[in-house]
C-alpha cells in the first residue's frame, strides 16, 4: 500500500506520489497531504480516481494542518493503478517493447499473461505488477545480465577500520535521498556492472556529505578502467573502491555510460579528485550495524535479485522468501525500523521510481556491506 493522492493536472489525475528527487519518501504523508491541498484548491476531489474505475482501499489518514485545515487522504491499492488493468497492448506501448514477427510476439504475449497472474500481493510482501521484465519467463529473467556481483577476496585498499554497531542511539528512520546526498537511479542495462552502480553511489553519497557538492560519477569509468573487476561480467564494491583511491574519478557527463566494455580514457572532467576517497570501511553482518553504518552515509550491499519477486517488484516490503546467494551491488540509502530503502540499477520504470524496500532479514541484504571513505581537503 502507498499514498496516492489527487493531482492537479488533468490529464493525470490518479498519478502515484512517488518521486526521485528526495523530496518525498514512500512512507512520508506530508508531502502526499501537500499535494492533495493544491489539488483541492483546483476543484478535484477525493474519489476521482474510484471514478475511473481504479481499486480503492477503504483506510483513510486524516491530518490537521494549521493552515490547510484537516485534509484526508485514501490510500489505493498500487498495482490497480499501475497495472492490474493493462492488457498487452498498453503493456507494450508503456515499455516500448517491439518483437520479431507475430511469432514471437504471440509467445511473449502468453508469457506476459501467465506473469500478470501473480499481479497483486505477493506472499513475499510485495506488490508484483508490471515491469520491464513482465515479458520475460522467470528463467530468462534470473539469466539475464543485469546484476553483477562477484565476490572476492580483501582489495588492498587500505580499511580504516571495520564499522560495527556500538550500542549508540539510532535514528527510527533514516534516508539520504532526502538530504540531497543520492543521485536518481540509473539504468545499467544488459551488462552485469552493478557493482560500478553501487560504487558510484555510495562514492556520490560520501563525497556530497564531506564536501556538500552531489556529483554524479561515472559508472563507465569503472567498466572501462578497474581492472581488478571484469567489466561488464561483474565485480565488487570494495575492488572499485580501490581503484577510485588511486586516480581521479569522472563526472558522468564526461564519462557516459555505454552499457559495454570498452578502451579506458583518461580525458574527462574530474567529480572527485585523486585522493579524495581515502580507504573504506566493511559493516559488520548485522542489522543493527548496517543502519548505524546507515547513520554515517548510503553504504553499498549486495543481495540476490534472480528471483521473481524483483522481477515483477512495483512497490511493498519484501519480508519473506528472498535467497542469500549474493548476485547483485545496490546502495542502502535509509531505513524506516528494520526496512532497508535501496535504490536499484534498473532505472526508474522499475519498482518504486527504481527503489525496492527489503527487510533487514532478507536477501541477504546485512551480509557484505561496506562504505567508502572521502576527504574534500584535495581540490578538484
Amino acid at each position: 500500500m502507498i499514498v496516492s493522492v489527487v493531482a492537479v493536472s488533468a490529464a493525470d489525475v490518479c498519478s502515484l506520489y512517488e518521486v526521485a528527487d528526495g523530496s518525498c519518501g514512500q512512507s512520508d504523508l506530508d508531502c502526499a497531504y501537500t499535494k492533495y491541498a493544491k489539488a483541492a484548491e483546483a476543484g478535484l476531489q477525493d474519489g476521482t480516481c474510484a471514478d475511473q474505475g481504479y481499486t480503492v482501499q477503504t483506510g483513510t489518514q486524516t491530518r490537521s494542518y494549521p493552515i490547510i485545515g484537516d485534509i484526508t487522504v485514501t490510500t489505493y491499492d498500487k498495482p490497480a493503478l499501475r497495472s492490474m488493468d493493462m492488457d498487452w497492448a498498453q503493456y507494450k506501448q508503456q515499455f516500448g517493447k517491439t518483437y520479431n514477427g507475430e511469432s514471437e510476439d504471440a509467445e511473449r504475449e502468453a508469457v506476459f499473461n501467465q506473469n500478470k497472474q501473480m499481479w497483486g500481493q505477493h506472499e513475499s510482501g510485495a506488490i508484483l505488477g508490471a515491469t520491464v521484465f513482465s515479458d520475460l519467463t522467470a528463467e530468462e529473467f534470473a539469466s539475464m545480465p543485469i546484476r553483477g556481483f562477484a565476490s572476492g577476496e580483501a582489495s588492498g585498499l587500505p580499511k580504516v577500520g571495520v564499522h560495527e554497531f556500538q550500542g549508540e542511539e539510532l535514528a527510527a528512520a533514516v534516508d539520504w535521498s532526502t538530504r540531497g546526498a543520492v543521485t536518481p537511479a540509473k539504468n545499467q542495462g544488459q551488462c552485469g556492472s552493478c557493482w560500478a552502480f553501487s560504487s558510484t553511489g555510495d562514492l556520490e553519497g560520501s563525497y556530497q556529505i564531506s564536501s556538500g557538492k552531489l556529483v554524479s560519477l561515472s559508472e563507465q569509468q569503472f567498466v572501462d578502467c578497474s581492472k581488478q573487476n571484469s567489466g561488464c561480467n561483474g565485480g565488487l564494491m570494495d575492488y572499485a573502491f580501490a581503484f577510485a583511491e588511486g586516480t581521479a574519478v569522472a563526472t558522468e557527463s564526461s564519462y557516459p555510460y555505454t552499457a559495454r566494455d570498452g578502451t579506458c580514457k583518461t580525458s574527462f572532467t574530474t567529480g572527485i579528485p585523486r585522493g579524495g576517497v581515502t580507504g573504506y570501511k566493511d559493516v559488520s553482518r548485522s542489522t543493527s550495524a548496517l543502519q548505524s553504518a546507515l547513520n554515517v552515509m548510503p553504504v553499498s550491499v549486495a543481495i540476490q535479485a534472480d528471483q521473481s519477486v524483483f522481477q515483477q517488484y512495483t512497490g511493498g516490503v519484501i519480508t519473506s522468501g528472498c535467497g542469500t546467494s549474493l548476485d547483485h551491488g545496490v546502495l542502502a540509502v535509509g531505513y524506516d525500523g528494520t526496512t532497508i530503502k535501496v535504490k536499484n540499477s534498473w532505472g526508474t520504470s522499475w519498482g518504486v521510481n527504481g527503489y525496492v524496500s527489503i527487510d533487514a532479514s532478507q536477501c541477504g541484504i546485512t551480509s557484505s556491506a561496506s562504505y567508502p571513505t572521502t576527504s574534500a581537503s584535495v581540490e578538484v
